[in-house]
């Protein structure tokens, strides 16, 4: 019953991280008007997909916690894991309030390395945990690539808020 309580814990954090990067996110006229490459999925898209990584890393932060044998260890991997979630609100904040893809873009880096650097650690004591973040990966350098499309196709930043 306890280990289910913990992944429990691990939802509602994760759920609210994306709720915080959810509540900085404006599509709103600004990004209405950006000019988006062809390829863009189509914002109904971000959602779902946004809710299954959620759930990937919250998952993967319940199984590391359960499975990884130091304390030591263990609070490393919740401080990765609470940079990363700052990370990605910072993100949606520059972003979208902001208003500043080539800002977004240069703490996009900040955000690629954090995952990268979680799944290192995660990998030192269970691999399950480390490659269920490779989705997470995967749509954050697809996310770093539409995000510098959109910074070419519209920029130079700062644009005049309609």
């Amino acid at each position: 019953m306890k280990s289910w309580r913990g992944l429990l814990v691990a939802f509602v954090l994760s759920f609210g991280t994306a709720g915080l990067g959810g509540a900085v996110t404006d599509l709103g006229p600004w990004y209405q008007t950006l000019q988006q490459p062809p390829w863009k999925p189509p914002d109904w898209a971000f959602g779902p997909v946004w809710t299954t990584l959620f759930s990937l890393m919250a998952f993967s932060g319940w199984w590391a916690w359960r499975v990884t044998p130091d304390a030591t260890r263990r609070r490393q991997g919740l401080a990765l894991w609470a940079f990363n979630g700052l990370c990605n609100v910072a993100w949606s904040y520059i972003f979208f309030t902001l208003q500043r893809p080539d800002w977004a873009l240069l703490e996009w880096v900040l955000l690629w390395t954090s995952i990268a650097a979680l799944m290192m650690a995660l990998r030192r004591d269970s691999n399950l945990a480390a490659w269920l973040l490779v989705p997470y990966l995967l749509w954050v350098s697809v996310a770093g690539v539409l995000n510098h499309a959109v910074m070419v196709l519209n920029g130079p930043f700062p644009r005049v808020p309609v």
